[in-house]
């Protein structure tokens, strides 16, 4: 067997014997079927926290730094999809999955889910009057940013729903939870 070979059915092992499955190709149980709005609600506050960590802290940063909207908006969106993703990798990692196959099921999991949270939430935090101008000691900052993640929480659980729903987004990272 090649390296390459012997690689890539180690990545592909951790499916267990797909036999007696029927559908398409096996892999029907990752498909959620009907998912209820508690498992879309869960799957929303947990691609929060990590875009909550990030965008906190980059707003933070930016803030204290005197940066301009833009530039502390693209460290937020960033830091967002860093801590976003590291939360997913360090579940699918304690499950033993390698560094490169934890990467993959994270970015499969949480991209579109981490990229419409920070279009809402960025774009709540814009047109809220003065909210980005207003500094860290502010309460008009604070409040703002807790509104605008709370707005991007209901906006996003009925995307994750839709994508659960079709065995995609979070659906991908529960193959890992057996």
């Amino acid at each position: 067997m090649s390296a390459e070979h012997d690689h890539s059915h180690h990545e592909h092992q951790h499916h267990g014997d797909h036999s007696g499955h029927s559908g398409d190709g096996g892999h029907e149980h990752h498909r959620q079927g009907k998912v209820s709005w508690g498992m879309a609600a869960s799957a929303t506050l947990h691609c929060l926290t990590g875009c909550a960590i990030g965008e906190v802290l980059g707003m933070v940063i930016g803030t204290a730094l005197g940066w301009g909207n833009l530039a502390t908006i693209v460290l937020a969106v960033a830091l967002a999809f860093v801590f976003g993703y590291a939360l997913t990798m360090r579940g699918v990692l304690r499950a033993g999955v390698g560094f490169k196959q934890a990467l993959k099921v994270a970015l499969a999991a949480d991209t579109v889910s981490i990229i419409v949270m920070e279009i809402i939430d960025n774009g709540v935090m814009l047109v809220v009057p003065g909210a980005m101008e207003a500094g860290l000691t502010s309460g008009l900052f604070w409040g703002a940013l807790a509104f605008a993640l709370f707005v991007a929480f209901l906006l996003t659980t009925p995307v994750n729903k839709w994508l659960i729903g079709r065995g995609a987004g979070h659906a991908v990272v529960h193959a890992y939870h057996h």
